[in-house]
Formats: structure tokens, sequence, C-alpha cells
């Protein structure tokens, strides 16, 4: 039989920590897409700057397409040029390729 441990900062075999019990959770229920989106959503401000997101009414994707509202045709004009390089930007900031396209509305 085993003797039970004195010290009680001892790891025991059964015990994982936080970060890896949680990225299980996300694997066992395929959550790791939607997650994902919600990052790129979450970091428009971040990633393309203050200026920008004061003019964004809406950010939302679908089916790996990021769809962007903006209420300023100056700007959408000009990040319709862009939007190879917003992507890139969006899914560097991710860590993966999110985001196929973008379309500005």
């Amino acid at each position: 039989m085993k003797k039970p441990s004195l010290n009680p900062a001892a790891r025991r075999s059964d015990i994982i920590p936080i970060k890896e019990g949680l990225q299980a959770l996300v694997r066992a229920y395929r959550l790791q897409g939607k997650l994902n989106e919600v990052t790129v959503v979450g970091s428009w401000e971040r990633v393309m700057g203050k200026a920008v997101a004061l003019k964004t009414q809406e950010v939302y994707v679908n089916k790996g397409r990021l769809f962007v509202r903006l209420n300023s045709a100056p700007l959408k004009h000009e990040l319709v040029m862009a939007k190879t390089r917003v992507a890139e930007l969006i899914n560097a900031e991710v860590g993966e390729a999110v985001i196929s396209e973008v379309i500005f509305l």
C-alpha cells in the first residue's frame, strides 16, 4: 500500500493543471473554432486601432469570413483596398488561419 505524502504541495498523479484541463475540455466539446471567432471579434480594436474601432458599427464572423460594418465611406474604401492585409493581421493575432476573407459592409 502506498503511503500518503506528508508534503501538501506534492502533486498527485490524478491532478492536472487547470490550463491542461481547460484545453482538454475545449478539445472534447470541439469549441476551438468558436473561441477563435470570439477572439477575432474581441481583438478588432487592438489590431485595427482606436480610430477604426470608433467608425466600426458591427463585427462578426460567419463560416470563416469576417464581416465588418463601418459608418465611414472613405474608411471603408481604404480598408477594402487592404483587405488581405487585414485578414493577415487578424489571423496573426489569433495564431492560426481563422479568417479566409474580410467583407466590409
